[in-house]
């Protein structure tokens, strides 16, 4: 690989930017000019940078520093934009390559699905508890780090969830990891949905159990993952999946554990609190919330706070708290995060309107996406992926996207397979008509520049 700059990446961002304006075009007969091609240094990616020969562990650094200096402003740059307003329908959001700050972007980047996170209800319960607890647990939840507001959040959704008890987490990472490995052992066997989080890889690894993967909701391999194991079984499924925004066949997956005696956990980070006439997730949806052993979700995403839980029986709370290392040795989640949580929980539960407002905004999204022919998998949820299979140029066309007025996800190998490249769009019960008319107005105006839709 040549690590030398390519030559158009010395000139100023401005002038880079006019040239790339100016390949988008579109001709007096109606023909696009095609995009310039991208940097070679784009076809390579992280994974090309996680091993190294050589016995010091910084041999890695200059390489992947001389690979991050190209690729970086050349699109790696759309990631870690900072935002300078809360996560709302629009956002401002700052350009870390000009320097500028983009006012009034249509935002389907941020989860927080039911808009809740900059209620006026939920700020005040911050500022209340700021003003009794300050800012920090300052201890770990086991030490002096859980308040009164620890301990009523988790009643409280343990009994939202109609489960025994609940366990509250610093983040939703953490409560996969520490739940995974805290229960599981080697010599037992965890089989996980090919799809499945990277916080529930990285549990897998760490409990030191054998871990297998099934294909994607395919319930015959899951079967055959299964077969002819006599130890403790875990299986793991997701209620929506991150990037794909399909659900599980949650009825044929309990079947087979069943038959294969095996424990079942869903992680709800995407699904619980706005799927299901209550909120309670795809097992509601579904009708098998007593058919699944483990409950485990997020506060970041339809909540827009942050941290996690795991909900259950009382005997598996009990010995969470003991074997999670993740909590365990973490510092507890602030308590003014915590009273945040309490009044969005309080109202998502009192206000069943927001999740009819987010599947109207989502069907209506599907409704314009759909018309255009922007492929979007098979998502049925509120994650809708656009799907642009482009490794090499997704990110000229999420630069596209964001310099025209709306802030979405680029996503590429390794975070998804090769040549799956896509953007991740998040719609919130926030979401006006206009919004979504114009944010899909001007990604579908972008992706047919690239031949992405007719």
């Amino acid at each position: 690989m040549n690590m030398s700059k390519p030559e158009h990446e010395a000139t100023a961002a401005g002038e880079v930017q006019t040239d790339r304006q100016a390949a988008t075009r579109t001709l007096d007969e109606g023909t696009a000019v095609a995009p310039p091609p991208a940097p070679e240094a784009m076809e390579y990616d992280y994974t090309n940078f996680y091993f190294g020969a050589g016995d010091d562990p910084f041999a890695l650094l200059q390489p992947f520093d001389d690979w991050w200096q190209q690729v970086r402003p050349a699109g790696y740059y759309l990631y870690e934009l900072p935002l300078h307003t809360a996560p709302g329908p629009r956002v401002d959001v700052e350009d870390t390559k000009t320097g500028e700050i983009r006012k009034g972007l249509v935002n389907f980047a941020s989860y927080n699905y039911l808009g809740l996170s900059y209620r006026r209800e939920v700020k005040d319960a911050i500022k209340e508890a700021a003003e009794i607890y300050g800012g920090g647990s300052s201890g770990s939840p086991i030490l002096s780090g859980t308040t009164a507001l620890h301990r009523a959040l988790a009643e409280e959704v343990a009994d939202f969830k109609k489960k025994e008890a609940s366990i509250i987490f610093p983040t939703g990472y953490s409560a996969n990891v520490g739940t995974i490995a805290g229960l599981m052992r080697s010599g037992d066997l965890i089989v996980a949905d090919q799809y499945a989080h990277a916080s529930i890889v990285d549990g897998m690894i760490l409990s030191k159990a054998t871990s297998r993967f099934f294909r994607h909701n395919n319930v015959e391999d899951l079967d055959r993952k299964l077969r002819g194991f006599d130890g403790k079984k875990l299986v793991i499924i997701e209620g929506v999946y991150s990037m794909d925004g399909d659900v599980p066949p949650l009825a044929d997956i309990v079947e087979v554990c069943r038959r294969h005696r095996a424990r079942l956990m869903i992680d709800e980070a995407h699904s619980a609190f706005v799927y299901g006439e209550n909120g309670r997730g795809v097992v509601e949806d579904q009708g098998l919330e007593d058919e699944v052993d483990i409950h485990l979700g997020t506060f970041s995403k339809s909540l827009g706070g942050q941290g996690g839980y795991v909900a259950g029986s009382e005997k598996l709370i009990n010995y969470l708290r003991g074997f999670s290392r993740s909590r365990f040795f973490s510092c507890a989640l602030s308590p003014v995060v915590v009273a945040g949580l309490r009044k969005a929980l309080e109202l998502a539960r009192n206000e069943p309107e927001l999740r009819r407002k987010l599947w109207d905004n989502v069907a209506y999204m599907r409704k314009l996406l759909d018309e255009a022919q922007v492929p979007t998998g098979d998502s049925t949820s509120q994650v809708i992926p656009i799907m642009v299979r482009d490794d090499a140029r997704i990110f000229q066309i999420g630069e596209e996207i964001f310099r025209e007025g709306v802030f979405i996800n680029p996503v590429k190998y390794p975070a998804v397979g090769k040549h799956k490249s896509r953007f991740r769009m998040s719609i919130s019960a926030a979401h006006t008509r206009e919004d979504l008319e114009e944010g899909a107005d001007i990604i579908i105006r972008v992706l047919r520049r690239y031949g992405i839709c007719p």
